[in-house]
């Protein structure tokens, strides 16, 4: 029977980027489960399902609209080292979960640090790439 929206599925996937480096693979963890058309996974991926049956594999690419967006540079922002708690250690790559103005805690990506400026990237570390995905559903 074909998948469709309302089916909760179980795949193993490996996911890679145009360079051939894994971002994210479910081997050695539960396969993945979630429900086609609830919007618990990127929507170019919950496409990709559709019409596929138990036991199929399928290798497929998402453009980064699909994904998790084009990479939005207005989301890259200096602000006031002040801001920042003063006892942390402040490093480049680190990760620092930022508030927005509505009370919404979003991770940001510490991009460069200065004496007076740190530079926080708010997108997503996918925002921007083309995923491409092998899969294999377990369940269907």
């Amino acid at each position: 029977m074909s998948i469709k929206d309302g089916d909760t599925i179980k795949i193993e996937y490996t996911g890679t980027l145009d360079d051939g480096s894994v971002f994210d693979c479910s081997d050695g963890r539960e396969p993945l489960e979630f429900t086609v058309g609830a919007g618990q996974v990127i929507p170019g991926f919950e496409e990709a399902v559709r019409g596929m049956e138990e036991g199929q594999e399928k290798e497929f690419r998402i453009e980064p609209a699909e994904a998790y967006g084009e990479y939005d540079e207005a989301l890259a922002q200096q602000v006031p080292r002040t801001i920042l708690r003063s006892d942390m250690e402040i490093e480049e790559g680190m990760l620092l979960l930022v508030r927005t103005p509505e009370g919404e805690e979003i991770p940001a990506q510490v991009t460069e640090v200065g004496a007076e400026q740190v530079t926080l990237d708010m997108n997503h570390p996918l925002a921007g790439k083309a995923l491409i995905f092998n899969i294999r559903i377990v369940e269907a």
